[in-house]
């Protein structure tokens, strides 16, 4: 029996849906981030009629042409992927919301390119959890004084966190690392005035269902929807 676009797209979202519900929080605080990597845009145009909202891009230039082919889909572009200084004016062009800003210098760059095209730019700071040297993010302890930092720049809208664990076969594996972001989190409102952190952007296919559970409001899933790379 083949599995169209559309099938996958609604198991998911009842996938997310019953996690919600299992452990007492609303569906609708979580939103579906579908992931286009290496996808083709037809695909991603099929993924849109279909009913995603988001879509995630890790790759600048493979985005930009994305974006333009489909300028007629109502979507939301998220950018999920590791983000150099030199693209910045790119990924304020086309993002709504940037998960992975983890450099005091990239968030000045990316206030000075928002001022110019005269929008607020919303972001989370990715946190690396887990301290694999092969992930970027920034360490727990250094999250506090980026994020003071972040609140001095005007063209920036910090919306909360994102952390990608290590990958394990069993989603359970991954929970302690979810539920240090959330905790990291919640220590970081009570300790800046004013702070409202929230989005939690974690869990990809194999374990968001365990990420909804600690507290997720944005599961990145590309895998379970388009199929392998």
């Amino acid at each position: 029996m083949h599995c169209t676009i559309k099938d996958r797209i609604k198991q998911i979202q009842d996938r997310i849906d019953k996690s919600a519900r299992d452990c007492g929080r609303a569906p609708s605080e979580i939103q579906l981030v579908a992931v286009g990597k290496k996808k083709p845009v037809e695909l991603i145009r099929q993924a849109a009629q279909s009913g995603v909202s988001i879509i995630g891009e890790n790759y600048i230039q493979e985005a930009r042409s994305k974006f333009e082919t489909l300028l007629d889909q109502p979507i939301r572009w998220h950018f999920i992927g590791h983000l150099q200084k030199n693209k910045a004016k790119y990924a304020v062009r086309i993002f709504e919301l940037i998960h992975t800003v983890d450099s005091l210098e990239l968030a000045r760059e990316l206030n000075k390119c928002a001022d110019k095209a005269g929008k607020v730019q919303q972001i989370l700071v990715q946190v690396n959890i887990s301290g694999e040297e092969t992930k970027s993010g920034i360490g727990q302890s250094q999250v506090l004084p980026l994020i003071q930092s972040i609140q001095k720049l005007p063209c920036l809208a910090l919306k909360g966190l994102m952390t990608m664990p290590p990958y394990f076969e069993n989603p359970e594996q991954a929970r302690p690392y979810f539920q240090a972001l959330r905790k990291l989190r919640d220590s970081l409102v009570k300790k800046v005035s004013g702070l409202r952190l929230s989005e939690l952007s974690m869990g990809m296919s194999g374990d968001f269902q365990v990420a909804i559970e600690e507290g997720a409001s944005l599961v990145r899933v590309g895998t379970a929807l388009f199929g392998k790379r």
